[in-house]
């Protein structure tokens, strides 16, 4: 039996980056990337990712540096994800809508050696670099024009090059770096640091190629789709759809900024089958005054926070046919989904809706998911009622957090990763994210969800927005806090008592909100998510609620 033992690893990895080379093959003369006027072909891609692989490494980039980008969804941020990690080095994607002084934060800790910056946010890099301590090592830039805005600085010698001037000079014949093993680091992306300082999670190379062929498995992605670019790239990577796109020879459909009118027009436009958003997107879809059905169905796949079944039923009303998941930064991508049964369908709407804003069951590609009990470890009762916390185990979870073993130990344990999140696990193995474990209230020495109190809120037809947190309180300890935003066009704005009086109608007492606060627009990450550690901090400074009994 000797003989059938698995040899030791070969020289050729497992790495996303065959994906691109593979298209150039398969879907050469398919159309890759569309962005206004431009639309490039799977060989004109892997052609331009190749000479800028070797115009880097023309630059003295090698193995393991780590070379951040700052841009918008544009063809540039797509092939940069191929090219960088094609040149040996380590992609870091930067979201572009951080502040100065945080950008500056990312850029040291990652020790960048190059950065490539879009034109619209060159200022903002620039301020970043000024805030680096004098005589510190900082990057060089590369900036990616658009139209009059191209063409590098010549008096700035911080400046190295200008994208398609570092295209048009490289070598489409250049043997791109392959990683050394399928464990090397590929990526370096930070968190989006809401609640502290934002950390640098590793993914490797096989981790990478796991999450992104998970995910077109488990979405059911057929070949050449057309996708389009809702999501941020910068935002782990667009889930690995970056990747994953490459392998399924899609059309990616790129947009440097959206609101609902431009992507229903590039729905139309492009007969697009596929995208990607948080919540937030499709509350924007299914928000628009007199919105028509679609012509034909568009698939989207939604995660991120957990989607309240009215938004839900909102959307799919509209002809999107929506997915839901669940995944971090540190999974690289969805590693639950809410894997939808045939059976299902017979059921009415509004059950269909609840059960599909479930998170749902481990994809195929991850090995693990539970939810335990925090005292004890141990799973907790499958009831859809007990809480815990969610834990992961599989071959996606990231290597561990850059030059933080601390912060790493204490997620990582006995081979599971410790979410933070909270959770209950259904009857049937579909698991239901309840909170984060920083945004149950406890009151009264009741626990209650957050979410469960703004699945009911956004069920009122006034509300727009919603978001849930706590409150100190004398008596209670806590009480629910609810800030709204209220939809355009609506007349008659509901009053705090009537709010209180809709929820009285569907939620326990003690789930109620006490206070409700109106607010233009509720305070969001770049990513979507409604800032709670703000709301937080209103509550804070509103002081007690002073509410002895209902």
């Amino acid at each position: 039996m000797d003989q059938l033992k698995p040899s030791p690893p070969n020289s050729s990895p497992l790495t996303p980056l065959g994906f691109l080379e593979r298209a150039a093959v398969v879907y050469a003369d398919s159309p890759s990337i569309i962005y206004n006027s431009t639309t490039y072909t799977w060989s004109e891609t892997y052609r331009r990712c190749l000479k800028m692989a070797s115009s880097l490494s023309s630059l003295g980039i090698k193995r393991s540096d780590v070379v951040s980008v700052v841009a918008p969804n544009i063809p540039a941020m797509y092939e940069l994800h191929f090219a960088i990690p094609m040149s040996g080095a380590v992609l870091n994607t930067v979201n572009l809508r951080l502040d100065s002084r945080t950008i500056s934060v990312v850029l040291r800790h990652a020790q960048s050696k190059l950065v490539f910056v879009d034109y619209q946010s060159e200022s903002l890099v620039l301020e970043a670099l000024s805030l680096f301590p004098p005589n510190s090592d900082r990057p060089l830039l590369v900036l990616i024009g658009e139209d009059d805005e191209s063409g590098i600085r010549p008096s700035e010698n911080i400046y190295c090059g200008e994208y398609e001037e570092m295209i048009l000079s490289g070598d489409s014949s250049f043997n791109w770096v392959r990683p050394e093993t399928e464990f090397d680091p590929l990526t370096l992306n930070y968190t989006s640091g809401t609640t502290s300082s934002p950390k640098g999670v590793v993914h490797s190379h096989r981790g990478t190629f796991i999450v992104a062929m998970d995910s077109l498995i488990e979405w059911s992605v057929p070949k050449e789709p057309v996708y389009l670019w809702t999501l941020p790239m910068f935002h782990a990577n667009g889930w690995s759809y970056t990747w994953g796109m490459a392998a399924a020879g899609g059309t990616n459909v790129c947009l440097r900024k959206f609101d609902a009118d431009a992507i229903y027009s590039a729905i139309r436009k492009y007969n697009v089958t596929h995208m990607c958003g948080a919540p937030v997107v499709l509350n924007l879809l299914s928000s628009i005054p007199d919105g028509k059905p679609l012509e034909r169905p568009v698939y989207i796949l939604t995660a991120g926070a957990p989607p309240p079944a009215a938004v839900l039923l909102r959307t799919e009303s509209l002809g999107f046919v929506v997915s839901h998941g669940y995944g971090l930064t540190e999974t690289g991508g969805l590693v639950v989904c809410c894997t939808w049964k045939k059976k299902w369908n017979k059921f009415p709407a509004a059950e269909k809706a609840r059960l599909k804003a479930r998170q749902g069951v481990r994809t195929t590609g991850m090995a693990e998911v539970d939810v335990i009990e925090p005292e004890s470890g141990k799973s907790v009762v499958r009831d859809g009622k007990t809480l815990g916390e969610i834990v992961l185990r599989g071959g996606s979870v990231m290597l561990g957090y850059l030059k933080d073993s601390e912060g790493t130990s204490k997620c990582m344990k006995n081979g599971w990763f410790f979410t933070g999140d909270v959770g209950v696990m259904h009857p049937d193995g579909y698991l239901e994210i309840k909170d984060r474990s920083k945004d149950v209230i406890i009151s009264g020495g009741e626990n209650l969800s957050s979410v469960e109190v703004e699945s009911v809120l956004y069920t009122h037809p006034a509300v727009n927005e919603a978001a849930v947190v706590a409150r100190p309180d004398e008596f209670w300890g806590e009480t629910p806090c609810a800030f709204l935003s209220v939809k355009d066009g609506v007349i008659e704005k509901p009053t705090e008592k009537e709010v209180m009086e809709f929820c009285r109608a569907r939620l326990p007492h003690y789930m109620v909100p006490k206070t409700v606060v109106f607010m233009e627009e509720l305070p969001k990450t770049s990513t979507g998510k409604i800032q709670k550690f703000v709301l937080r901090d209103m509550t804070k400074a509103m002081g007690s609620s002073r509410i002895s009994k209902l």
